[in-house]
């Protein structure tokens, strides 16, 4: 295992050092998850679209939460559900 300390400029940037961007290259995309307080950096892969899926589809169901949270959320039984469902089926928002 590699690590070295930097320092976070005002503006919120880092810079990696060089010994450790080696196989990286100008212009590659990176990752950046926070997990409370660790911060992880990967290589996005081509699978950039799917991981973009995926975190969209995170900020809704978080943003639900949060609307149920605040009592905003709908009630339905299971039979009007399905129903919604079938009939909103290609409306990505529900």
């Amino acid at each position: 295992m590699e690590f070295e300390i930097v320092k976070l400029s005002s503006k919120g940037q880092v810079v990696i050092p060089s010994e450790l961007r080696n196989g990286f290259n100008e212009g590659d995309k990176l990752l950046i998850i926070r997990n409370g307080d660790k911060i992880i950096i990967e290589r996005a892969s081509e699978l950039d679209e799917k991981l973009n899926e995926d975190i969209e589809f995170a900020k809704r169901t978080e943003e639900a939460w949060k609307e149920i949270k605040a009592g905003k959320g709908k009630s339905y039984t299971p039979e009007e559900f399905i129903k919604r469902l079938r009939k909103d089926g290609k409306n990505k928002n529900f």
